[in-house]
């Protein structure tokens, strides 16, 4: 029997409900639980996050080395610009990341409280041609 039953991402922030609304957008999730301080939302594809309140969280300032990222999250998606633009008109922005190296593409954007995530292609199962 299993030891831990389920796995949940928490990102601190100063408004949970909030950000609970950026993510509900972004992943099609509806919400699961609430507290005053803790809002946990669950995909459409089952993945779930939580969002816990502490006023005195500063966004990573990735790519920046002063306050360098932790931890970030990564989506795979279908279409990068279709969803680049949900996420905008969601309140998320892209961050500048100058050819970001890796075998897939991929864009980086911040939340609304300023943690950082990717958007990524599925990469191909395609033989290598060549």
């Amino acid at each position: 029997m299993a030891v831990v039953k389920a796995g949940v991402v928490v990102l601190d922030c100063a408004e949970p409900e909030k950000l609970a609304e950026f993510y509900k957008g972004l992943l099609d999730a509806e919400q699961t639980d609430a507290s005053a301080n803790r809002v946990e939302i669950r995909g459409a594809d089952g993945i779930r996050l939580a969002f816990r309140r502490d006023v005195n969280a500063t966004p990573p300032s990735w790519p920046r080395p002063e306050n360098s990222l932790q931890a970030h999250l990564d989506f795979i998606v279908d279409d990068l610009d279709d969803v680049e633009r949900k996420v905008v008109s969601l309140g998320g922005r892209p961050l500048e990341t100058k050819g970001a190296p890796g075998p897939h593409e991929e864009r980086g954007y911040a939340d609304p409280a300023g943690h950082s995530f990717t958007l990524r292609l599925e990469p191909s199962t395609a033989p290598k041609q060549g």
